[in-house]
């Protein structure tokens, strides 16, 4: 079946997948949303199943995750072959999509892509998620890469271990007369608003159940879901939470609660198995980087 594939209908499909629409995909391609319907319908038609749902943003079925896949691998070896060939500067700089943890994000990774030569021009298309989920953008094919607190490699994928990222738990001087001074900490911290990245970070919850060890009980609780404001919203009072230690060197002046109770998140590096030379590349500096910024 996959013989029988159009280069252009896969090349469709990841355009949308990337662009997040139609319309989008039909002005990076230079052709007609039209034309992007249909080519993706006939696609669709060809292999006998929906492969993407037609919503805002648009979403993969299994069927699609699978072929997009097939696509992102077929368009980097052909831009690597290119590239040999002494052909790069006729298709643009090579395109890495990647997935990283915010933290990593806001810390140590952009020296690592910094540390990455110039020539050949590599793009970076940067996917910030948490770290227990980038291996999802793995799994759908949305990236190539990604730091992640999976250590099991996702299917087709290679993994290997960076490091440890430290986090404190850590509150300003104000919010701890307020809330946590003079009482027992696991009790004060569960009754004390507490600030999370999102709805799917429970760093805080694991740290409460290491102190309480029982389900922490649901107070206020702030989600700012941003590495930096996160950070901000610590030194401003809003709640405590756990900013990672990288963070922390930039902020004087915070209480750390748990002194003897950091929580280390390992992290890992996981990448198709692709013989890419510019994801080589890319994977050296990470590595030398976390070497450098991350615990052992």
């Amino acid at each position: 079946m996959m013989s029988d594939l159009l280069l252009d209908q896969v090349r469709t499909l990841l355009a949308v997948v990337d662009e997040q629409s139609f319309d989008r995909a039909a002005a990076v391609l230079h052709v007609t949303p039209s034309a992007v319907s249909q080519r993706v319908k006939a696609l669709e038609q060809r292999m006998g199943r929906v492969l993407i749902l037609r919503t805002k943003p648009v979403r993969l079925t299994d069927s699609g995750q699978v072929l997009v896949r097939f696509a992102r691998q077929l368009t980097r070896l052909e831009a690597d072959t290119r590239a040999e060939l002494g052909l790069a500067d006729a298709t643009g700089p090579v395109t890495l999509p990647i997935a990283v943890n915010a933290d990593s994000l806001a810390t140590w990774f952009l020296a690592a892509l910094a540390a990455v030569p110039t020539e050949p021009p590599i793009a970076f298309d940067l996917r910030s998620d948490d770290q227990d989920h980038t291996a999802a953008l793995l799994r759908e094919g949305l990236v190539m890469a990604a730091v992640t607190s999976a250590p099991h490699p996702v299917q087709g994928c290679t993994s290997s271990r960076l490091g440890r990222m430290r986090y404190r738990a850590v509150a300003s001087p104000v919010f701890f007369a307020r809330w946590l001074a003079d009482r027992p900490l696991a009790t004060a911290l569960a009754a004390a608003p507490a600030l999370l990245f999102d709805r799917k970070d429970d760093l805080q919850d694991r740290f409460l159940r290491g102190l309480t060890r029982r389900a922490p009980n649901v107070g206020v609780r702030h989600f700012v879901p941003s590495s930096e404001s996160f950070a901000d919203a610590v030194v401003a009072g809003l709640g405590w939470g756990l900013v990672p230690e990288l963070q922390l060197q930039l902020r004087d002046g915070l209480v750390d609660l748990a002194p003897d109770r950091p929580v280390d998140v390992p992290l890992y590096w996981q990448q198709w198995k692709l013989d890419s030379p510019a994801l080589a590349t890319v994977a050296d500096a990470v590595s030398r980087e976390a070497a450098r910024a991350l615990r052992r």
